[in-house]
């Protein structure tokens, strides 16, 4: 491998450590972001999904490239497709974040997106992440700040899993062959309810923060008042049916598998970032 890695949502959540990552390692990076922001040392590029694009120039001198789909966007097939498509064309080997349990029905835009990468020619590895941690101070934040997290996840377990992982994980995946051609289920160490969660964000932080599981149609309500498109309401709602069936609660070790470290603990993500869980961080 001697190209260069090119990084898409290099300025997210994960974007910002596997760019890091991949630097320190030597990697050259191109940081694809949708201002074309300097990113670290990596050379930036301007990319934004469903605007006119010059592959040729974007996938310049790349050999591998780490693909993740935005949010926000129920129909991710349809913007990811020509990306996979104008990889292939140029031989470019893609790491991708899928989601867990993409692979339980073929209809689903992931699974959709892991078949035309599986059927592209390219080499690929394909990740696919429980819940992240990292929304409890995100998405979720809000809930945290009123010390009630309401979601329609009733008392079903997930496995969380830390951002850091998911990034080593890419980082090991664009830096090797070995793991060429595999899907890879990653997940943190244990399986948690959101009530168990609240408990361990509630010690972390010496605030009460409590959960309450409410229905779809409700959540959707909520989301709806505060701004967010129903229609992607609804399909957030959708993505907690398997939260609530249980779908969630697996546990692997894929993570040590991919980066020779065991996954880190709800707690140990608690605790490294109980500032920005704080009321008003």
């Amino acid at each position: 491998m001697s190209g260069s890695v090119l990084v898409f949502g290099a300025s997210g959540t994960l974007g910002v450590p596997v760019v890091k990552g991949l630097l320190e390692k030597g990697e050259r990076v191109k940081a694809a972001t949708r201002g074309g922001k300097a990113i670290l040392d990596a050379e930036p590029v301007a990319f934004e999904y469903g605007a006119p694009v010059d592959f040729d120039a974007l996938f310049a001198g790349v050999d591998r490239a780490f693909l993740l789909v935005p949010s926000g966007y129920p129909d991710a097939f349809s913007l990811v497709a020509p990306v996979v498509d104008a990889a292939a064309a140029q031989k470019v080997k893609l790491v991708f974040l899928s989601v867990l349990g993409a692979d339980a029905d073929e209809s689903i835009p992931y699974r959709r997106i892991e078949r035309k990468i599986e059927a592209s020619g390219s080499r690929y590895v394909i990740l696919r992440p429980n819940w992240f941690d990292d929304n409890f101070h995100t998405f979720w934040k809000a809930g945290i700040v009123h010390g009630q997290i309401q979601l329609p996840a009733g008392d079903g377990k997930t496995s969380f899993i830390d951002a850091r992982d998911i990034a080593a994980s890419a980082v090991a995946a664009l830096t090797t062959n070995k793991f060429d051609g595999r899907a890879f289920n990653l997940t943190g160490p244990e399986a948690l309810s959101y009530a168990e969660a609240a408990k361990i964000l509630s010690k972390a932080t010496g605030k009460e923060i409590g959960y309450t599981a409410m229905s779809d149609e409700a959540f959707i309500a909520m989301l709806t008042s505060a701004g967010v498109p129903e229609e992607y309401g609804k399909f957030l709602a959708t993505i907690f049916a398997p939260v609530r069936a249980g779908y969630m609660a697996g546990v692997t070790g894929d993570v040590t598998e991919l980066t020779g470290k065991p996954a880190l603990s709800l707690e140990a993500y608690a605790k490294d970032h109980a500032n920005e869980l704080q009321v008003g961080s």
